[in-house]
């Protein structure tokens, strides 16, 4: 099995292959409209390789009465941007739990796990913009678009703001709220790039009333969200959130070189956050899976859960088990059948 990159490193596939399949399935049935202009497996009109190069997806979806369909746990590799025009919808962003209103604003980082709907949206009209920042890693230097044309100060004022506040719901003014439906029209109305200049401008114009936005609030800034340590943080939770990650055959190198770290500053972060060796968490996150499979799936051999589970061999598996449970493997799987049994 080839080693899975991070999400945040820019392989997508694990959460954006398919993040958007609900909304394309709801605009075949005809339960939303959608206009949008996109590049890659975002859905939309294809934006032409030469045309607002870095704009992943930008466009709005209008879900008028009630609908089936929500998108699910997902990220995006750009800046996204969102702007609730009516109705109401149900929002996530790592965990925490949003009820968006008319003119709440919405900002994702690059590599912020979040959902929309629970499980599914509400009726109403939402305006969106995903804008590639050439993002990784959070430690990495964020590389805006040539065409915006803010000014280098205001610019790394920006830059500063969204890479270091956690604040993901901001209330719009009417200025931005303008932009997005000129925006709406510039999209609508695009033919083969026909709205390019257009589209440019309102964005620039976006980006600077979000910043008046911020100036306005004061807002409170973290610097850990973009530290080498942040990094360590998101893999390390992403290792243990996927049993396809979990599985593969890691050396200490191999994870160090996915985080963009040395191995010794990668040893020391994660020893800092877990108190444990990197192969030490491994070998957690490993056994931890190894519980679950046992407990859910009693017809599979424990050699099989082993080797399901990255173990080399089932003895050194039922070893660390063992050590770690204070049973064997065995014996940790006719406990929970017992269990079970007792409850029914």
């Amino acid at each position: 099995m080839s080693k899975p990159t991070p999400i945040y490193r820019g392989r997508g596939e694990t959460y954006q292959a398919d993040a958007c399949a609900p909304l394309v399935d709801a605009v075949r049935r005809g339960k939303t409209r959608m206009e949008a202009l996109c590049r890659g497996h975002y859905p939309g009109r294809p934006l032409a390789q030469n045309r607002l190069p870095g704009v992943k997806s930008i466009g709005y979806w209008d879900a008028d009465g009630f609908q089936d369909w929500g998108l699910p746990r997902h990220r995006n590799e750009g800046i996204e941007i969102a702007l609730l025009e009516s109705g109401d919808l149900a929002f996530e962003v790592e965990g925490q739990e949003f009820a968006l209103k008319p003119n709440h604003l919405t900002v994702t980082r690059p590599w912020q796990e979040h959902r929309l709907g629970n499980p599914r949206i509400g009726s109403g009209r939402l305006h969106w913009m995903i804008l590639d920042v050439g993002i990784r890693r959070p430690n990495q230097p964020w590389k805006w678009p040539p065409w915006l044309i803010l000014s280098q100060p205001d610019l790394r004022e920006l830059t500063n703001i969204l890479r270091h506040n956690e604040q993901p719901v901001w209330t719009s003014s009417s200025d931005l709220r303008r932009t997005f439906l000129g925006i709406a029209h510039g999209v609508e109305s695009d033919r083969n790039g026909s709205s390019t200049s257009r589209l440019a401008i309102l964005i620039n114009e976006l980006f600077m009333q979000l910043l008046d936005i911020f100036r306005a609030q004061r807002v409170p800034l973290d610097l850990s969200l973009s530290s080498s340590q942040r990094t360590v943080e998101l893999f390390l939770a992403d290792l243990s959130a996927h049993p396809e990650h979990v599985s593969v055959d890691w050396s200490v190198g191999d994870m160090a070189q996915s985080c963009g770290l040395g191995v010794t500053q990668f040893i020391h972060h994660v020893r800092v956050l877990t108190n444990m060796t990197p192969m030490q968490y491994l070998n957690h996150a490993r056994l931890d899976l190894a519980a679950r499979l046992l407990r859910e799936s009693p017809d599979r051999s424990i050699t099989d859960v082993s080797l399901d589970c990255g173990f080399s061999t089932a003895q050194y598996f039922a070893t660390l088990f063992s050590h770690r449970f204070g049973c064997a493997p065995r014996e940790f799987r006719t406990s929970g059948m017992n269990d079970a049994r007792g409850a029914d």
